[in-house]
Parts: C-alpha cells; sequence; structure tokens
C-alpha cells in the first residue's frame, strides 16, 4: 500500500508500471499518456479496476495509476470536499506528488467517477488526451435519484448495528465497507456536494476535443445521456459502445469484450496524442 500527500490529505495509491511492447522502441512507454482510472461513489475503490482493467493495460504496456478518491477505501475522509472541484484539484494534487505533474493523461471513470473525469478533462484540455467512459451519469435526473438514494442510505445506516454484527460474523470486509458507507454518508458534505453539483450542457461537450470512448449496458438508464453526449460532441470524437444484456454494471462484463474496447480505445488515443491530432482520427 502506497500513501501519498496532496493538499492535506494522505490518498492511496497504487502505480502499476507499463511492460515493456516487442514492438516499441525504448522509452516509447513514457510517451504515452498516463492511465488514471477513477473509480464510483461510497462502497467503491481502485480495487474494481484491478483486475478487469488496471493490469491489462499495464500489460498492454501503459503506465497506470489507481487510487482511492477522497474519503473512499484506505484514502483520509475529511469533512468536507466532495464536489467535482475539489475533486479535479484532488487528482492533479495526487499526480502532482508521484511525480507526474505535467504528464498527458487518459482518464478511464467508471460512473460516478466517470463524471469527474469529464469535469477533469473540461479543465484541463491541455493535459487529458483521452477519455474512457464506462456508464457516466450525466443528467440531471440521475442527481437527483442519487441523492435520493443516498439519503435513504444514510438513514438506514445511521446508529445501525450491522457492522458490529457483521464483524461477530467474522464478515471484516463487509463490515468495513458498512463502515466506510456510514462515515461517509452521516458525517461527511459528500450528500450535499452531490445534490449542489454542476450538471453538463451541450456546450461543454461541444467543448471536447479529445478521444472519449462511452460503454453503457443495453439496460442501463443512462444510455440517453450517452447518446446526448455524443450528439452534441464535436464531430467523430466520441465512440458509443453499447454492452447486451448488462445493466449499470459493465465492470462485471466477463467475457473479455470491454477489456478489448478499452484496450483499444487506449491504443488508438495514445497513437491520436502522439501525432498530435485531436479530432477525427477513433471514431468511423
Amino acid at each position: 500500500m502506497a500513501l501519498v500527500s496532496a493538499g492535506s490529505i494522505r490518498f492511496h495509491v497504487q502505480q502499476l508500471p507499463s511492460c515493456v511492447r516487442r514492438d516499441e522502441p525504448p522509452g516509447s512507454a513514457r510517451e504515452r499518456p498516463v492511465v488514471v482510472f477513477l473509480h464510483g461513489l461510497v462502497v467503491d475503490n481502485l480495487s474494481s479496476f484491478y483486475c478487469p482493467l488496471a493490469l491489462p493495460a499495464a500489460r498492454a504496456g501503459h503506465e497506470v495509476v489507481l487510487y482511492d478518491l477522497r474519503g473512499h477505501g484506505r484514502t483520509e475522509r475529511p469533512a468536507t470536499g466532495y464536489d467535482s472541484r475539489t475533486a479535479v484539484r484532488d487528482l492533479f494534487g495526487v499526480l502532482g506528488a508521484l511525480g507526474l505533474g505535467g504528464r498527458r493523461l487518459h482518464l478511464v471513470g467508471n460512473s460516478h467517477g466517470g463524471t469527474l473525469a469529464l469535469h477533469a478533462a473540461l479543465a484541463r484540455p491541455d493535459l487529458v488526451a483521452g477519455l474512457t467512459l464506462l456508464e457516466p451519469p450525466l443528467s440531471g435526473a440521475w442527481v437527483e435519484n442519487m441523492v435520493d438514494t443516498l439519503s435513504a442510505a444514510a438513514l438506514s445506516l445511521e446508529d445501525s448495528p450491522v457492522p458490529a454484527e457483521l464483524l461477530s460474523l467474522r464478515l471484516r470486509k463487509a463490515a468495513n465497507l458498512t463502515a466506510i458507507a456510514d462515515a461517509l454518508l452521516n458525517r461527511t458534505t459528500l450528500i450535499d456536494d452531490i445534490a449542489a453539483s454542476r450538471t453538463f450542457t451541450p456546450a461543454d461537450y461541444a467543448r471536447l476535443r479529445c478521444p472519449v470512448l462511452i460503454v453503457c449496458g443495453e439496460h442501463s438508464e443512462l444510455v440517453p445521456g450517452a447518446v446526448e453526449l455524443a450528439r452534441h460532441a464535436a464531430d467523430r470524437v466520441v465512440a458509443l459502445e453499447i454492452l447486451p444484456g448488462l445493466g449499470h454494471d459493465v465492470l462485471k462484463e466477463t467475457s473479455g469484450t470491454l477489456r478489448a474496447a478499452v484496450l483499444a480505445h487506449l491504443d488508438a488515443s495514445a497513437v491520436v496524442a502522439a501525432s498530435g491530432s485531436r479530432i477525427g482520427a477513433l471514431v468511423p
């Protein structure tokens, strides 16, 4: 486990060095964007990416960074700062602490992590060379539904005996996740910060200039938002892939379809970044 300080917070970080590819000259891996993974809310953490995508990306020749977001996993849990602007500042602070400040990035975000990745791309288009968004929640309706869901969960966890009962049953991992959820929902501003978050506009999508892959499950309620992003983005920037039979759970896809799509997009985005081209190089 590695802990790095960014601002006043210690973040749990994992780095995976790129494997040397036989078809590339020495040192070329460093010219590729660093692939940074951003996970979802509350009970999620960096581990959800580790085997499905992070290890395969490193083995394919990409330098990889994973970290637990503020308040999640093994990262410290301050009472405030769960808004998107602070999350973007955390991202670049973590990378700076790792000595990666100024490097080009490819951001891979799952669920809420996808919205953070998009905010980062809009804030720093000079550094974000590519995006992979898995089930990104982009609409105001999602924000309202999520706030309602999190508020209900907070009430059910407040003063709940469940963590102690899980420990008594030696279900340590479940107890730990439940305790983290309770702390995030009842002792931080996370719910209020999510409720106050700014939703994206067509004008935001039109400003995107890096290649974007969006992956959604066929039965996901988030597909319309992904289609809206693709419709308003600049021509040939966004590729949208719908995985049949899935909902808001594409990371659980086990056939290798997701992994193949993401690795292909990482490779193609790296080529675009190296060539200096921004639009029209990836999406037919």
